[in-house]
């Protein structure tokens, strides 16, 4: 088995593993301006995407250009959350260089789509192999996934003729995880067995606080700034982070406004209850909410008034967080509350370290106090050598995040056999 890095290596942002030229783990792009895509176009036989964020599933519809049709693997809500991302990458970039693909590559999805249930093996054929591909639960976003391969079902395979490979290979992609339960869904337990894995690192070099120590304090700096009568905005990310948010506002008998794609996307994984920890605590999460239409005006009556509100996007990059902003930037009683990964090059990010954000085209400072918490829906550094000491012995590529080399040695000096991939490299397994 061999593996090929098109991104997602040494960064955090449009994952994309080829495995044996033909079988594609992944394919995201990086949010930036302009959008950053995978390093390569490859014409895999099949691909497989391990969950629902854009980092990972928003440039898979580039995949059915012209005769192209690899079968796409993943799970129900993955496929759900997939086209809603399209269409909003759509929204903000069709039409233009910037993004690689039409509305008829998403409605292409619908005639090549496997969904799967977790723990469930699948054959996918791809190239000269047959490989069994399990899913497991990665405790990230409703639907995400460890991916395991296994080439040993067959190599060189003729109709229903297979030859035994004798060194044949586990390959476990973590995808992105957590092993800690959040209120949306629970924490991964599994382990399967591996030869080789691929492994995320987001949070390498934090440890997380915990977590009912973290809703805490932001229920209480919520709840204070509106006493004080300021206006709360949290960016959320629209999958995951914004029904986490609706969930721990609810805990606290909060009544949020919400606005921006996390509307649909609740609607949406609340279609599968399966894949949630608890579907009737966010059932009530929702009906406590009240969901923003943006019709007549109503964006600019909620600013004024002292209310949190949950918005898209998360790092600040568009949405309805900038229909907010610009009204609450210059009111030191105002707050805006970081509730995820601020990605380098983002507004977000700009904000956190100077101070100022882009609004309109020009660059204004915000006077208004902008508070960063951990509501990570990803492994932290404890986290991440609890997940490996499971695999000691095997072979321990890591990726995604933006310490990958430092994290690599240091898993080295703890005795595992680590690395850490450029992009582009391919390593034979």
């Amino acid at each position: 088995m061999e593996v090929e890095f098109l991104g997602g290596a040494r960064e955090v942002g449009r994952s994309a593993v080829l495995v044996d030229d033909a079988l594609l783990l992944d394919y995201g792009l990086l949010t930036a301006d302009p959008p950053q895509y995978p390093v390569r176009d490859p014409e895999p036989d099949a691909v497989v995407v391990s969950h629902g964020h854009l980092d990972h599933v928003g440039a898979v519809p580039a995949l059915l250009k012209g005769d192209r049709r690899p079968e796409v693997h993943w799970t129900p809500p993955t496929a759900e959350l997939a086209r809603t991302l399209a269409r909003d990458t759509l929204k903000l970039h069709g039409n233009s260089p910037l993004c690689p693909f039409s509305e008829e590559h998403v409605a292409r999805l619908g005639e090549v789509e496997e969904r799967h249930a977790y723990d469930e093996p699948f054959v996918v054929e791809a190239g000269e192999t047959e490989y069994e591909v399990t899913l497991f639960n990665a405790g990230h976003i409703p639907g995400s996934a460890h991916v395991l391969v296994d080439d040993s079902v067959g190599r060189g395979h003729t109709g229903d003729r297979t030859e035994p490979d004798t060194e044949s290979t586990r390959l476990l992609y973590t995808g992105d995880f957590h092993t800690d339960d959040q209120r949306l869904v629970s924490g991964t337990t599994a382990r399967p067995d591996a030869d080789v894995v691929i492994c995320e690192s987001t949070y390498a070099d934090v440890t997380h606080e915990d977590r009912r120590a973290v809703e805490d304090r932001w229920a209480e700096s919520v709840r204070t700034t509106i006493w004080e009568g300021g206006t709360v905005v949290a960016p959320a990310f629209a999958i995951g982070r914004t029904q986490e948010l609706l969930l721990v506002a609810a805990a606290n008998d909060f009544t949020p406004y919400v606005d921006g794609m996390g509307i649909e996307v609740t609607r949406l994984i609340r279609q599968y209850p399966e894949f949630l920890r608890d579907p009737e605590a966010l059932r009530r999460a929702k009906g406590a909410a009240r969901f923003v239409t943006g019709r007549d005006g109503q964006r600019e009556r909620i600013a004024a008034d002292n209310a949190l509100i949950i918005t898209t996007s998360g790092m600040l990059a568009g949405g309805p967080v900038h229909s907010y902003l610009p009204k609450i930037r210059g009111n030191p009683t105002n707050k805006v509350t970081l509730t995820g990964y601020q990605v380098e090059g983002t507004p977000g990010r700009e904000l956190v370290e100077h101070g100022r954000l882009a609004i309109n085209g020009q660059v204004r400072p915000v006077s208004a106090r902008v508070e960063s918490y951990d509501f990570s829906a990803h492994a932290d550094r404890d986290g991440l050598e609890s997940f490996l000491d499971s695999y000691r012995d095997a072979r321990v590529l890591v990726n995604h995040g933006d310490r990958c080399e430092s994290f690599a040695a240091d898993l080295r000096e703890d005795g595992l056999a680590a690395s850490a991939p450029a992009i582009g490299d391919r390593i034979e397994l």
